[in-house]
């Protein structure tokens, strides 16, 4: 976490003044209708799951366990995915999954499947019969950097800024609940904070200090895009980079505009495509990339690997990204994907550990693949269609 900052009382007044006008505000607004309940959970066998039986379900374990650590601390009542209604119970629910995963040997899929399948039940999650699942991948980029800029560092990494405020409007109106806000005050009055092409030009340069200075603007862009990375630096050691906070924007997809405008085909769009385009054509670099608005502003962070919205640490290929609205946090999840080689499928227990500003529906989901090159191409080429099912404790479904 960063350090919370000092902030002097006569500040305080006036920030919580300028936020109740935006509440009173946005309680004028004609809300947006809540959308009907589309996603259903239907509980199936595990014969039903498509290659139970082949995973090396013990590779799952250490993600799982890393959930449950994170549930641990937790009062009983506390509903798993809020969001999600019951269907995943609460705490107390998952306390005796938890206790008996610790008793399991290490390495033993074969232990764990028998676990899994005498205490916990599979529910296939559907969203709208016209919704088919996609499934994309992201990884965790490693970019050249320096902590002094030179003609060779010179593209910043920029932390969170001074200026930046976070606005939960849940905090004023209960029935605007996973809602927020970021900006910054201008002028006594809260404004909608930089885009990207105006913190590219050096808008927030006063206001946030640089991390680093990478080698290559794309590089930057990347990790922009994936909300997490490493940074090599010239005398040979690494850190890892994590998410701070965002500019309150939404994201943009620069290859959907890309293929939208004529410049890539849709078969032809892939990460390493959309780099090529944009090497080729550096005059309208910048302004292709400002099509994406939504700016991360980063921190460093200490662990063996990127920091999920779970709060748990991620594990290559075990842990991946959803809609929480739809799928619970912390929760087992088994997938049945297209591979990105083409030639297969990733049939294997997955844990949903991480959110994303683009991961939105029923069955919807980013694969972590994990860190570097290998990663890259891999997330680079998914574009998967598929199916999942949450895994939930056997005593939260009536026998059938």
């Amino acid at each position: 976490m960063i350090a919370a900052r000092y902030v002097p009382k006569t500040r305080i007044t006036r920030y919580v003044l300028l936020v109740g006008m935006i509440a009173l505000a946005a309680c004028e607004i004609e809300k947006t209708p809540a959308p009907e309940a589309a996603t259903s959970y239907t509980p199936v066998a595990f014969d039903e799951l498509p290659g139970w039986d082949a995973d090396a379900l013990a590779e799952a374990l250490p993600a799982w366990q890393r959930s449950c650590a994170r549930m641990a601390p937790q009062p009983d009542v506390k509903k798993i995915g809020p969001s999600t209604g019951n269907v995943a119970g609460t705490v107390a629910d998952w306390r005796p999954v938890c206790a008996g995963l610790d008793g399991l040997p290490a390495g033993d899929s074969g232990a764990l499947r028998s676990f899994i399948e005498a205490n916990l039940v599979p529910l296939r999650v559907r969203g709208k019969a016209d919704d088919p699942g996609l499934f994309t991948g992201y990884f965790e980029p490693i970019i050249e950097a320096s902590r002094e800029r030179t003609p060779i560092y010179h593209e910043p990494i920029y932390a969170l800024p001074r200026d930046h405020v976070s606005v939960r409007l849940e905090d004023f109106d209960p029935e605007l609940k996973g809602h927020s806000i970021v900006g910054r005050v201008e002028n006594g009055r809260l404004v909608p904070y930089r885009q990207r092409g105006e913190i590219e030009a050096g808008a927030i340069n006063d206001s946030a200090r640089i991390l680093f200075w990478a080698r290559d603007t794309l590089d930057v862009f990347i990790l922009q895009v994936q909300g997490s990375g490493i940074a090599a630096l010239p005398d040979g050691s690494r850190t890892r980079i994590g998410f701070a906070g965002h500019n309150g924007h939404n994201y943009g997809s620069v290859g959907r505009w890309l293929i939208e405008n004529g410049k890539l085909d849709a078969g032809r769009a892939g990460w390493e495509d959309i780099r090529a385009w944009l090497e080729a054509n550096p005059k309208i670099m910048r302004d292709t990339l400002a099509v994406n608005r939504r700016f991360i502003f980063f921190r460093e962070i200490d662990g063996d690997g990127p920091t999920g919205a779970a709060g748990v640490t991620l594990t290559a290929e075990r842990s991946m990204a959803v809609d929480p609205k739809h799928v619970p946090l912390n929760v087992p999840v088994w997938l049945d994907a297209e591979h990105p080689d083409g030639n297969s499928r990733l049939q294997r227990l997955m844990v949903a550990q991480d959110t994303g500003n683009a991961i939105r529906g029923a069955v919807r989901g980013d694969f972590y693949w994990g860190t570097g090159r290998a990663a890259l191409d891999k997330a680079g080429r998914m574009k998967s269609r598929g199916a999942y099912y949450i895994l939930v404790p056997r005593t939260l479904v009536p026998a059938s």
